[in-house]
């Protein structure tokens, strides 16, 4: 059976197919619908949209809404536990987590995650809301949520209850504390080997804890929303940075843990004027990469050699590889 991938637009959901080294276009779903995320767990695909949840229980050929119980309709992130497809997390905007444990079937929010955003005034430059989550790492019961502009939250119980990470003040000041992380946080990775080796993407650069987020090194200063993590070599990454938000977008890749960086470009034309990338997707020995202007790029592991893939396909805002 071919490698399937979903792809979540600003017109609805596209599913691929791969077929040796190129993807194909092989359905279409929700057409008319901005989808925002998306995740997969074996044939069940979930889609977060601006208005709310959908669920694929037949590998994206029909959807059905399911939102009870979610108290905030526009999506910005989704994650699948990859240890049980029961549940799954959803971040919102204005920020709120949301919870599952029946597959998406119904939702029950996280009041305490409110709480911490009206405390510390989380804020979002480009919207008038208060805030989002952005972004899910999840390993065993341990899960992180990355908040733009907030900080980072932690779970001990698979997205339960959160509280901050210590090495968070939960609030977007300029100036940050020694050993915290930025607040504008995009993204969030755990690395397999451990759960508390936790990696985050800031608007203020690349930033690394390996005590589960109570404190905190500043790796690269420079703005990035996505970074990806060699699942067998911690030391090595892929980054995704740029000069500022619309600026100087590249491809790096560190193999020191990132102490130092070098290029790794190759076949795109950087540095990116007006765009970067915005997200990470690892397809088996491939690495994906979705930038902010709605392109797909991908490679091979083995030689960083970009090219664009599904070209026809637009405005694209994240791809999910299913969970098996």
């Amino acid at each position: 059976m071919a490698e399937l991938m979903f792809v979540a637009t600003a017109h609805g959901v596209v599913v691929a197919e791969r077929e040796g080294r190129e993807w194909r276009e092989a359905g279409h779903g929700l057409e008319g619908c901005r989808v925002t995320c998306i995740t997969a767990h074996g044939n069940i695909a979930q889609a977060g949209t601006t208005g709310g949840a959908f669920r694929s229980l037949d590998r994206g050929r029909s959807w059905q809404p399911t939102n009870e119980g979610l108290s905030e309709r526009h999506l910005r992130w989704l994650a699948h536990h990859p240890g049980d497809p029961a549940v799954l997390l959803a971040g919102t905007e204005p920020a709120t987590i949301q919870v599952s444990r029946d597959a998406g079937t119904t939702w029950r929010e996280c009041p305490e995650v409110a709480r911490l955003r009206d405390e510390g005034g989380w804020y979002l430059p480009y919207s008038p809301a208060a805030g989002c989550v952005r972004g899910f790492a999840l390993y065993g019961a341990r899960a992180y949520a990355a908040v733009e502009q907030g900080g980072m939250l932690r779970s001990g119980d698979m997205g339960e209850t959160w509280r901050l990470v210590q090495g968070s003040t939960g609030r977007p000041e300029r100036e940050v504390p020694t050993g915290h992380v930025h607040p504008d946080v995009h993204s969030v990775n755990v690395h397999p080997s451990s759960p508390d080796r936790v990696t985050a993407a800031t608007g203020g650069g690349l930033y690394r804890s390996t005590d589960g987020g109570d404190h905190w090194e500043h790796h690269y200063r420079c703005y990035c929303r996505a970074v990806w993590l060699d699942p067998d070599d911690h030391d090595h990454l892929i980054l995704g940075p740029a000069d500022s938000v619309d600026a100087g977008g590249r491809i790096e890749e560190s193999v020191d843990g990132g102490r130092t960086w070098h290029m790794a470009s190759h076949g795109l034309d950087v540095p990116w004027r007006r765009h970067m990338v915005e997200r990470f997707e690892q397809a088996g020995d491939e690495l994906l990469a979705v930038l902010s202007n709605g392109h797909l790029v991908t490679t091979s592991l083995g030689d960083l050699s970009w090219r664009r893939i599904l070209p026809d396909v637009l405005d694209i805002a994240a791809v999910a590889t299913p969970i098996t």
